[in-house]
């Protein structure tokens, strides 16, 4: 309550009320007796407390024995009567308690009901559903697939989660399922996002935090990345992914707003969405979002954490989602911004109910994840993250995989009894329009005597309340304008059209300037949406531009593109590189020397996927981080390069700032150390810094270096290429301890293929 939080917790915020001081006491007292109790003095240790793992005797679960067989039998077998005990057990928690929405009840007494036969179908509300950002990678093909295929049966949208999709999904099936996700989340764009992947959306999905473990990142241990996995996400099988918090290139709502710009661009019939953490003060960053012009807001609640979560993160973090919608709802529709955006709510939704408490708190949109992985078979035995999951759900364990029994079915079905319950309220509410339900928070109280001794104090007088808006907008009404109509792309696509239509070398000069943002994107992603991920030949379109590019030049550039540019570029050049070629250099008439000076802007090639680029200069920090497969040349770079890069290649030919290679886990830099200090910027968790011995690796080098000249005329390759027997050997080798070992044992491998092919022979 705000009398401890005042006392104890300065500048904190008490939203609900709640426990004071005597609350604390009679709980560490319970807790005494509990040491103490007779059973724990006869065995000798402590009662299991049973928090992450159901007990008979432990802490209730929500998830049971009795809930998970129930939800499982209305699911597999279409059981409407098992699913309706299983709803009574899990919405009936007068004594249970587990949850905000356990604690409020509708006001049935003050409406008029209707009619179930005038309520909107359940084929319409199952259109609201979403199935939760789980990961190939995180959880199975087979599972992963499941969601897909039954999301699109219903109409609804499964996402990807942040671990790139096959594009074998991408067509539909010979029985007429499509295994492709609507959504494509991509974080702030890494783990395979590519103009491929991004066109084949429908909804493309920032994930600025997440619900379960918000301030945390993510991780997906070596032994989850099989073959299959690396290559999804371009990078070695058996090297672990580190996703850390998407902060690398978003630090402000600026930021934001220039992401989601660039993925309109990318995919300019996709809506954008933004997935949010509940949390006090997160409907002013809701209204930040939508001035940021997203198409859709998501507010995940604490519960939850499917598939990548350790144990340590699914517990005492985060916030209930009823804390953050209701002031997400309130926020926007104060601020005159609720029309225009869609309101997603996700974390742990298990019924009908929670769908319509959750509407009347203002969503329009519905998640679920773990309560669709139950239904097609998880038994909640929380060993998602050892990859020993027992019913083939969240594992690459190929001989757990076979047990898997989900079958799309049971999602549908599932999703139908739920879709079912939410008409039943409905009309018990008066409510003939789902539309009709969002916002109309006056429909709830809190529930009457609850004498728990915790709940007592609880006020939800600030979640329940109704604000009004100026413009009687309560739910999304309208569309976002991305501004992207009179991009400089526009003019790029008409001036390609002959490339386009019939695949001939097109040659473009133009000038730019830094009012234009973006350059490049929309006409990747018109040549991917026509000719698919190997995009045109090399070089079919070829632009050279004159001037300052704004932010984003070159994002998720395909390939077949080539953009050449005489003057800089601000942040975020060559973004999610995914094949295509960037070249910065000065104009020839320039005073000042090239590489002492800024060319490029901060976070370059953020997520880059493939492709090649070469900076005549310097570029600020953040260069090449999250890449994966593309290959680089700079004149120097600021701090923080080349973290967390997985694939690829990097050569950087002048100074480098702090924190060199920090999370770096694959691929290899090639940085010039004249001076022998470069091994006191690195940040040598994960790699080792040696010398440049091995003739492939020098070879290599070379060719980059000699294609940086051809392409930039950089004096300062010049004068490496000229001295090349001795300026060789000033260059280190940044080199990750686990790339190098799968590495070795590819070359091992190899070697013993061609033993045994010559004694075939």
């Amino acid at each position: 309550n705000s009398a401890l939080v005042d006392e104890y917790f300065t500048g904190t915020h008490s939203v609900v009320e709640g426990i004071g001081l005597e609350q604390l006491e009679e709980e560490i007292w319970q807790r005494h007796t509990r040491a103490y109790a007779p059973e724990a003095k006869q065995f000798h240790k402590l009662l299991t407390g049973g928090e992450y793992h159901w007990r008979s005797q432990g802490e209730h679960h929500a998830y049971n024995p009795d809930t998970v067989h129930l939800l499982q039998q209305a699911a597999r077998q279409n059981d409407g009567d098992s699913y309706r005990r299983y709803a009574r057990l899990i919405n009936d928690q007068t004594e249970q308690l587990c949850n905000l929405r356990g604690l409020l009840q509708f006001r049935i007494d003050s409406v008029v009901p209707v009619s179930l036969d005038e309520v909107e179908p359940a084929s319409e509300i199952v259109k609201r559903f979403a199935t939760g950002a789980m990961s190939i990678g995180s959880i199975s093909r087979e599972a992963h697939e499941t969601l897909a295929i039954a999301m699109n049966r219903l109409g609804g949208k499964s996402n990807t989660g942040e671990g790139g999709e096959d594009p074998s999904r991408f067509t539909p099936d010979e029985n007429g399922d499509s295994r492709r996700s609507k959504i494509k989340q991509v974080a702030s764009g890494r783990f395979g996002v590519t103009s491929h992947y991004l066109v084949n959306a429908d909804e493309i999905q920032i994930k600025v935090a997440q619900g379960a473990k918000p301030g945390e990142g993510g991780q997906l241990p070596g032994f989850k990345v099989d073959d299959y996995i690396g290559g999804l996400r371009n990078t070695v099988p058996g090297v672990t992914l580190i996703s850390p918090p998407p902060h690398h290139d978003i630090y402000s709502i600026e930021d934001l707003s220039q992401l989601i710009f660039d993925l309109k661009n990318a995919n300019p019939v996709a809506d954008i969405s933004v997935k949010l953490v509940s949390e006090t003060g997160v409907g002013t960053v809701a209204a930040g979002v939508s001035k940021a012009k997203a198409d859709q807001v998501t507010i995940a609640g604490y519960d939850g954490g499917t598939g990548a979560s350790s144990a340590s993160s699914i517990k005492h973090a985060g916030m209930p989602w009823e804390i953050g919608l209701a002031e997400t709802q309130q926020t926007l529709v104060l601020n005159n911004l609720r029309g225009q955006i869609r309101v997603q709510v996700d974390g742990q939704l298990k019924t009908g109910r929670d769908v319509v408490i959750g509407a009347l708190l203002g969503a329009d949109e519905f998640g679920f994840a773990t309560t669709a992985l139950v239904a097609t078979g998880c038994l909640l035995m929380r060993k998602c993250h050892l990859n020993t999951c027992p019913v083939g759900i969240a594992t690459q364990n190929p001989e757990l995989r076979k047990k898997y029994s989900g079958k799309p079915q049971h999602v549908v079905n599932f999703f139908t009894h739920v879709a079912e319950e939410v008409r039943e309220l409905m009309a018990q509410l008066g409510v003939r329009k789902f539309d009709e339900l969002i916002g109309r928070v006056e429909l709830l109280e809190s529930r009457r005597a609850v004498e728990h001794f915790k709940a007592k104090g609880l006020d939800f007088s600030r979640l329940l309340t109704r604000v009004e808006s100026r413009q009687s907008a309560y739910r999304n009404e309208s569309t976002q304008d991305h501004d992207i109509s009179d991009v400089l792309d526009r003019e790029l696509i008409t001036r390609s059209k002959l490339a386009l239509e019939h695949g001939a070398k097109v040659r473009i000069h133009t000038d730019v300037r830094n009012i234009h943002r973006t350059v490049g994107t929309m006409l990747g992603s018109e040549v991917t949406r026509r000719f698919g991920r190997e995009g045109l030949p090399d070089d079919s379109i070829a632009i050279k531009l004159n001037g300052t590019a704004g932010q984003s030049f070159g994002a998720f550039l395909p390939p077949g593109i080539t953009m050449t540019l005489e003057g800089d570029a601000n942040d975020y050049v060559g973004k999610g590189l995914s094949g295509g070629r960037l070249v910065v250099r000065p104009p020839p008439t320039v005073s000042f020397v090239p590489h002492e000076n800024m060319i490029v802007g901060n976070t370059s090639l953020y997520g880059a996927s493939a492709g090649e680029s070469f900076f005549s200069g310097l570029a600020g920090e953040r260069f090449a981080v999250r890449n994966s497969g593309a290959r680089a040349v700079v004149e120097g770079v600021g701090d923080h390069c080349c973290e967390y890069m997985t694939g690829g290649v990097v050569v950087v030919l002048g100074p480098t700032g702090r924190n060199f290679a920090a999370g770096m886990s694959g691929g290899v830099a090639y940085v010039y150390d004249r001076d022998q200090s470069f091994k006191r910027r690195c940040n040598m968790g994960m790699v080792d810094v040696e010398r440049l011995v091995d003739e492939h690796r020098r070879h290599e080098l070379r060719e980059l270096v000699e294609r940086h000249f051809d392409l930039t005329g950089s004096e300062r390759a010049r004068r490496i290429i000229e001295h090349w027997d001795l300026r060789c050997n000033e260059f280190v080798v940044v080199m990750p301890f686990e790339y190098r070992k799968i590495l070795a044992r590819m070359e091992r491998d190899q070697r013993a293929m061609q033993r045994a092919g010559g004694v075939n022979g």
